[in-house]
């Protein structure tokens, strides 16, 4: 009988585990061919999203940029933080976020201020 709850449990746990997607933000070191020709290089702040569970977030920037995820109810903020700016170097930096389906917002804040996407786009 131990055995079966003990299979029961495992089971269950694992189940929930694969349904479960983990909140993640990573930038693209190399950029799917589908999300590159969604790009406008005319947007500064760029969201297309790939089905419910995935989205890139494309940001033009003349610095680096560091990244945070925070969640709040439903909404999820990307904090992105400038720095060591270039005038003469601009580079699209991408974002893949893994999602979970509980946020329904995107807020992302860049260097402390809520900033609205110039383009909204899916693949």
């Amino acid at each position: 009988m131990r055995k079966i709850i003990s299979l029961l449990l495992f089971t269950t746990t694992l189940l929930v585990a694969c349904n479960t997607s983990i909140l993640s933000i990573s930038e693209m070191d190399t950029v799917p061919s589908d999300v590159h020709n969604k790009v406008d290089p005319d947007y500064k702040l760029q969201l297309i999203t790939d089905g419910e569970d995935a989205a890139y977030i494309v940001y033009q920037s003349n610095g680096t940029v560091s990244t945070d995820l925070l969640t709040e109810g439903d909404t999820l903020k990307v904090k992105l933080e400038e720095k060591n700016k270039k005038a003469d170097v601009l580079k699209n930096h991408v974002y893949k976020l893994t999602l979970n389906p509980e946020h329904e917002v995107i807020n992302v804040i860049i260097n402390g201020k809520s900033v609205p996407f110039d383009n909204v786009a899916s693949l």
